[in-house]
């Protein structure tokens, strides 16, 4: 095996160990052993279990923001936007399964604030950027704009969590539920909302 495909191979078979029993249950053993390769490989390529883990993290994470940048980049209608990002989550959870649940535990050092969260901030700025010529047309503030863009990811990251082990209804059902409500609120969102108990 030449070297990238051993640094591809040991990644591999991180990425699957790490989904199933995180970064502090799995040892530098169980990775050697599973690779078919001796311990000094792994420190050679990365220097560390943690090394390991964190370039695991980063190809992933890589993998995911290019999905949902990618969806939010071409130019649609801001409703088609919404429901091309949150079909680009449900795919990467349904084709990439434990690199999401990876994304979804343990910070790498590279990451203390967490791989999600970063993730999340920079997807955030994206949908933030898209809402603002939504409720500029609307006549709404732009400050505003920024906490309706955390809500709206906030909602499909967290169905996305869900559905990693729901898998029931299908990644275009859900995406339509959560068009659903997060489009038809849009529609009647009022300019200056107050709670009515409060």
């Amino acid at each position: 095996m030449t070297g990238p495909q051993r640094r591809t191979q040991l990644v591999d078979v991180g990425r699957g160990l790490f989904a199933a029993k995180g970064l502090d249950g799995t040892t530098i053993e169980e990775i050697a052993a599973a690779a078919g390769v001796s311990k000094p490989v792994i420190y050679e390529h990365f220097g560390s279990k943690e090394g390991l883990y964190t370039q695991v993290v980063d190809h992933e994470f890589t993998i995911l923001l290019h999905s949902i940048t990618s969806a939010l980049a071409a130019e649609a209608k801001p409703r088609v936007l919404v429901e091309r990002a949150a079909l680009a989550l449900l795919g990467y959870i349904e084709e990439r399964t434990d690199g999401f649940r990876i994304l979804m535990r343990d910070a790498p050092p590279s990451q203390p604030e967490g791989a999600f969260s970063t993730l999340l901030s920079n997807v955030t700025a994206r949908v933030e950027h898209i809402l603002s010529d939504e409720f500029a047309r609307r006549g709404f503030s732009a400050q505003d704009g920024a906490m309706y863009a955390q809500m709206l990811v906030g909602m499909v990251a967290m169905t996305g969590q869900w559905w990693q082990d729901a898998r029931q209804p299908d990644k275009h059902t859900v995406a339509a539920h959560l068009v659903n409500l997060a489009w038809n609120g849009l529609t009647g969102l009022k300019k200056d909302p107050e709670l009515l108990d409060g």
